[in-house]
């Protein structure tokens, strides 16, 4: 069910929510490039199985939360945490643990409510994104595997890079998205949301304010599902199977043969496997 999510004034967020609204809250964070529709299918198996799933549009993504993009301070990785946690409190008792998921960006988003917050947590999943610390010593490596893998990271710091993701109707994603298994009727949704200048504009401010340095984080004290796809193309084996060595809580990783990047969207039914098992196992 779409809803929305006012947190403060030009912070109104677009939300899918599902199930009852006084169940345990799952908050889940998508990242770039994609929507909230990469949860979809999550929230509809989540509410069946008895939990409330909240799944925002994020900052830029949504209109009605869209700072001018232009001021990047807008979008720094600090207002993005303290989104997820505001539409958290909005969701019912602000002091109640809930359970945290996120893919890509909202991974990182992920793990930094962990660092800062990690008490507010009942568990943690994150799909694709290494914990940062991982990611940081994979991408100084001699062999510069993971520094190719993210070199698109640089590349959406460029003043024409929305022009450029949107060009030819959104050839850049479409590939990305099919080579990675992306069902077409999926990419429609993502598209829908991100599929236009002010949106993309919006969501590669994020880019932008972090610049190519991603901060370290502490070691993460919450029980941790971890699930990456061994085809992801921009995640290497030595950032993903090294979060296990930040990650000193429970810790459960997961690899998915043959998955890309989006997950969600290209093995939903295992994805929700995998997450449901690891609420249970880790209830509020």
């Amino acid at each position: 069910m779409l809803a929305k999510i006012a947190t403060g004034p030009g912070l109104e967020f677009d939300v899918i929510a599902d199930g009852s609204q006084d169940a345990p809250l799952v908050l889940l964070l998508h990242g770039f490039a994609e929507s909230f529709h990469t949860w979809d299918a999550q929230t509809a198996a989540l509410a069946r199985a008895g939990y409330r799933a909240v799944a925002p549009s994020q900052r830029g993504y949504s209109a009605g939360a869209r700072p001018d993009p232009a001021n990047t301070a807008l979008y720094q990785f600090d207002h993005l945490v303290e989104d997820a946690m505001a539409i958290a409190a909005a969701c019912g008792d602000p002091d109640r643990r809930f359970h945290l998921v996120g893919h890509d960006w909202g991974g990182s988003i992920a793990w930094g409510i962990a660092d800062k917050y990690p008490a507010r947590l009942a568990s943690l999943t994150v799909l694709s994104r290494p914990h940062p610390n991982a990611f940081n010593r994979a991408l100084a490596l001699p062999d510069g595997d993971q520094k190719h893998r993210s070199r698109h990271h640089r590349a959406f710091l460029e003043l024409d890079a929305a022009s450029v993701v949107l060009a030819n109707d959104a050839e850049w994603l479409r590939v990305r998205w099919e080579a990675n298994g992306v069902p077409p009727d999926a990419a429609e949704r993502h598209l829908a949301v991100l599929g236009n200048p002010a949106a993309m504009e919006a969501a590669l401010a994020w880019y932008r304010a972090r610049g190519a340095i991603r901060t370290p984080l502490g070691s993460t004290q919450v029980p941790t599902l971890y699930i990456w796809g061994d085809a992801d193309d921009t995640v290497g084996r030595s950032a993903a199977e090294g979060t296990r060595d930040f990650v000193p809580a429970a810790y459960t990783f997961e690899v998915l043969p043959g998955v890309g990047h989006f997950a969600a969207d290209q093995v939903p039914d295992r994805v929700s496997e995998l997450l449901l098992q690891h609420l249970a196992r880790h209830p509020v």
